[in-house]
């Protein structure tokens, strides 16, 4: 079974520009991440259009809420057959329970958020937090994994650190990703894909490199040729 290990980040603020790129892409190269602006937009009726041309979904929404709310989102997202879901690490241990168990029936990936890539030292020193980026991330990482997730979304920077402490069963999606050469736009802990991979990162999120560019398969193409055959590196 093809197992694609970028997921092309769908920020459409409407569903035809999300089927036309879609048109042009190859479902055995990528998977999509439909995230909350063409969720609100399109619906679930997108999700279901666009797996029906044979793309596997992310639905990244960051379920964040009290556990019971965010346990029956996980269990109607799973029921669109998407193939990975996502809630907030910062929900606590209580939430990532409910979720997991409201998902333990189904085949759906949950991972959690850890910091949003968005987010530097001064951003969260703003919201009251001392700690390092990293501190953050490896405590919700290692409770994301107790409480039985998949795995976790974190920056490219810290795939590295986590993954010398959580084993490779546990799934690292990693955003921010920018190929040399490329704007880092509003991301502030990026790296290129194959930085990313050898740094101990399953999947790779990428947007604007992608859906921005004069011919998305073609880049999509070299993307996946970059990264073939890499592997984790300890």
């Amino acid at each position: 079974m093809v197992d694609p290990r970028i997921i092309v980040a769908f920020d459409f603020p409407n569903q035809k520009q999300a089927l036309e790129l879609a048109a042009k892409l190859d479902k055995d190269l990528c998977r999509i991440k439909i995230g909350k602006e063409l969720f609100t937009a399109a619906g679930p009726q997108l999700v279901e259009k666009l797996m029906a041309s044979g793309y596997e979904i992310f639905l990244d929404l960051k379920y964040h809420d009290i556990p019971n709310t965010v346990a029956s989102a996980c269990k109607v997202a799973s029921d669109l057959g998407v193939w990975m879901i996502n809630i907030h690490a910062l929900g606590g241990r209580k939430m990532l329970l409910a979720a997991r168990e409201a998902l333990s029936a189904k085949i759906t990936k949950l991972i959690a958020v850890t910091l949003l890539t968005s987010l530097d030292r001064n951003a969260l020193q703003d919201m009251g937090w001392n700690d390092e980026p990293f501190e953050i991330v490896r405590r919700l990482a290692l409770l994301a994994r107790d409480c039985g997730l998949d795995g976790v979304v974190c920056s490219a920077n810290e795939a590295k650190p986590l993954r010398k402490i959580i084993k490779n069963d546990f799934i690292l999606v990693t955003p921010g990703i920018r190929p040399a050469n490329c704007d880092a736009n509003d991301q502030l802990r990026i790296a290129t894909p194959q930085q990313a991979i050898r740094d101990g990162a399953d999947y790779l999120v990428i947007g604007r490199p992608i859906t921005q560019s004069p011919n998305p398969l073609l880049m999509l193409q070299q993307l996946n040729q970059e990264i073939q055959g890499m592997e984790y590196t300890a």
